[in-house]
């Protein structure tokens, strides 16, 4: 076995998940290789910035691999390292919120904060022609990528689809638990549908934690993936240019 040097441990990259129900984490090398579980924890009931944190400070206590540098990929719309809305979170609390320099300075290490269906995109994709990732969970995410190179973030969940529901409200985690599996199924269907119509994808990919319930005959061009596929896009974050989704927040000297 290949001696490992701390220089080259210290290369690797931790890649924290956020989600509605459960916040996820592990270590990766530059290539996107887990060197780590793969370890989560309950989302907090009241998921402030706070809560968040101190769940995200927790849980990398779990893991006891060196790293460098710190990707995570959040439920809502993010900018310049700030997050401006988080629906599925705690209300009201998380307008313009500096979460990556808040992480940067608990662990003292630079942090690139994207949205978590763009960063489970980089990790996903194949990079070729124009691919779309849906993330069917406690709310409804999307990620644009073209060619490998992932698009400005749209918050597509929130466009209307009914007269007075969003995606979120119709694909998300309540609407599951009031109209059951069938007729989820059937509503997936039809955003499928609206999606080949309006994009035309090349490939398209479905995660999430209700990706599991998906019955559906899918496309060929339809890919069900996994949380771990996709946190592996953490690695590749720090591979793109510093462009407004993937600004770097680097820890404030004292």
């Amino acid at each position: 076995m290949p001696v490992t040097t701390k220089n080259e441990q210290t290369r690797n990259i931790l890649s924290i998940d956020i989600g509605g129900t459960s916040i996820k984490a592990c270590i990766l090398n530059p290539n996107g290789d887990l060197l780590s579980e793969f370890k989560k924890l309950p989302t907090p009931d009241n998921a402030t910035p706070q809560a968040v944190l101190k769940c995200i400070k927790e849980l990398v206590a779990t893991l006891n691999n060196d790293f460098e540098k710190i990707s995570i990929g959040f439920p809502g719309y993010v900018k310049c390292g700030k997050v401006q809305t988080a629906v599925n979170l705690a209300k009201n609390k998380w307008t313009n919120v500096n979460l990556a320099q808040q992480v940067s300075d608990l662990f003292g290490k630079p942090v690139r904060l994207i949205n978590d269906a763009d960063q489970q995109a980089l990790g996903i994709v194949a990079g070729k022609g124009f691919e779309i990732v849906f993330t069917v969970g406690t709310g409804f995410g999307t990620a644009l990528v073209f060619d490998g190179d992932l698009l400005p973030h749209l918050e597509l969940a929130h466009l209307p689809i009914t007269k007075t529901k969003d995606y979120d409200d119709y694909i998300g985690d309540r609407a599951f638990e009031k109209i059951g599996k069938k007729e989820w199924n059937e509503r997936l269907q039809r955003i499928i549908e609206i999606y080949k119509t309006v994009f035309n994808y090349d490939t398209l990919y479905i995660g999430g934690g209700n990706a599991k319930h998906i019955t559906l005959e899918l496309d060929h061009n339809i890919k069900l993936v996994s949380n771990k596929d996709g946190i592996k896009g953490g690695a590749k974050l720090w591979d793109l240019e510093e462009k407004y989704h993937v600004y770097t927040n680097h820890p404030n000297k004292k």
